[in-house]
């Protein structure tokens, strides 16, 4: 369970939220769960778009030798930091900080100042880091000029070698720039480190979204005209909801109401605050959803997200599989990843089952588990014609065969 503290005024603010402009904006709480006794722990927040709202993790491990390595550091506001403080009072101070991934700016964004609270550490990030409109230098990204360096190909180059293991996935070519994740193993905890290669959705909403059940709540209606109580049924129902929106952003269950008619609805919502939007709700779930959340949740298993399926993987499908293949020859029992589901109890053959996608062949896995380990072709609708808008602007490179 998360651990309880004690808060105090401003130990949620985050005043860099307009860099990247996510709810919950200025004000992020922070939740931390021992994940291995005296040896991992995951940092929770929540952010997203239209109270789309999922956790974002940090994961901070434990270092044999004395002090602490942190994989994706997230908003270091003044709660996140006494967590952290009290993990370095006992266990010693901040040693790495690894930023791993090239295109994840709900990532990066964070590196910088949380690697300014710990002067000390150094700071290790994927190699090929990149920003829009311009290419700047590192240190013009916030990263610390002095002690920030690219994560070498060779892992056994870092001065973590004898405790992690890492493989990097990319660089892909994405037209903008490229899209890279590097995933850690820490060998004596036998954990696997992930940013957003794979997910496992709970069916349940995960505690730090039940911190503030707004977002549930809102998701949970089925129309503008809709009063939502707050209860467990409500805000489960909520969760599923977005994790469909999350995945997806327009699922085949969902009909999108016409402006019009969206703005008449809005007039007579029982709720027209500013939080509410003004009671517009331009979106109309229909029956049945939850088949395609079912397919979704897939009775806990792993899975690569459709948006990594539909518009980036597919563009390197050879190298996606070496590096799959790489990663599941560690023996590693349990995965953190960045978002959704913590501490996945999980082995290296259920990794690999994620990305049967790409391969030539049904995997025989794939026919014994059936339709528990398909995704539903008709949700990926969307999805599909951002790819094929994207590929007619020639924004994005045309996906490859499978291999």
């Amino acid at each position: 369970m998360p651990e309880q503290q004690y808060i105090r005024p401003g130990d949620w603010l985050w005043p860099l939220w307009p860099v990247v402009p996510l709810y919950p904006y200025g004000r992020r709480r922070t939740l931390r769960q021992e994940v291995v006794t005296d040896t991992i722990w995951t940092f929770d927040q929540l952010q997203g778009i239209l109270y789309v709202a999922v956790p974002i993790r940090m994961t901070v491990v434990k270092l044999w030798a004395g002090g602490l390595l942190i994989y994706a550091p997230v908003a270091p506001t003044r709660e996140c930091i006494r967590l952290v403080q009290e993990l370095v009072a006992k266990h010693g101070d901040v040693k790495y900080i690894i930023l791993p991934t090239a295109s994840g700016l709900e990532h990066k964004v964070f590196v910088g100042p949380f690697a300014r609270r710990f002067p000390k550490a150094q700071v290790f990030v994927a190699a090929n880091q990149w920003s829009f409109p311009l290419n700047l230098p590192l240190s013009w990204l916030g990263l610390p000029w002095g002690r920030t360096y690219l994560l070498p190909e060779d892992s056994s180059k870092v001065p973590f070698a004898d405790e992690f293991d890492y493989a990097v996935l990319g660089p892909i070519n994405l037209g903008i720039g490229p899209f890279e994740e590097v995933a850690f193993y820490h060998k004596r905890s036998r954990t696997l480190l992930v940013t957003d290669s794979v997910v496992k959705v709970p069916e349940e909403p995960p505690a730090i979204v039940q911190l503030d059940p707004y977002p549930l709540l809102f998701h949970a209606k089925d129309d503008a005209l809709d009063i939502v109580e707050d209860s467990e049924a409500n805000r489960r129902k909520g969760w599923q909801r977005i994790s469909l929106f999350a995945f997806y952003f327009r699922p085949s269950a969902l009909d999108v109401v016409k402006w019009g008619q969206a703005f008449r609805d809005a007039l007579k919502a029982p709720d027209r605050s500013k939080k509410a939007y003004l009671g517009l709700f331009p979106f109309k779930w229909k029956n049945g959803w939850q088949h395609s959340f079912k397919a979704l949740q897939g009775g806990g298993r792993l899975f690569v997200a459709p948006i990594l399926q539909t518009l980036i993987l597919n563009r390197a499908p050879e190298e996606t599989i070496e590096w799959a293949n790489k990663v599941a020859s560690w023996n590693f029992q349990r995965i953190v990843p960045c978002h959704f589901d913590s501490c996945i109890e999980a082995d290296p053959s259920e990794f690999r089952q994620a990305f049967a996608f790409l391969d030539k062949e049904p995997s025989l896995a794939n026919s014994i588990l059936g339709s528990r380990s398909q995704l539903l072709p008709e949700d990926f609708g969307f999805l599909w014609e951002i790819e094929e808008t994207l590929n007619k602007r020639g924004i994005l490179p045309p996906s490859q065969d499978k291999v």
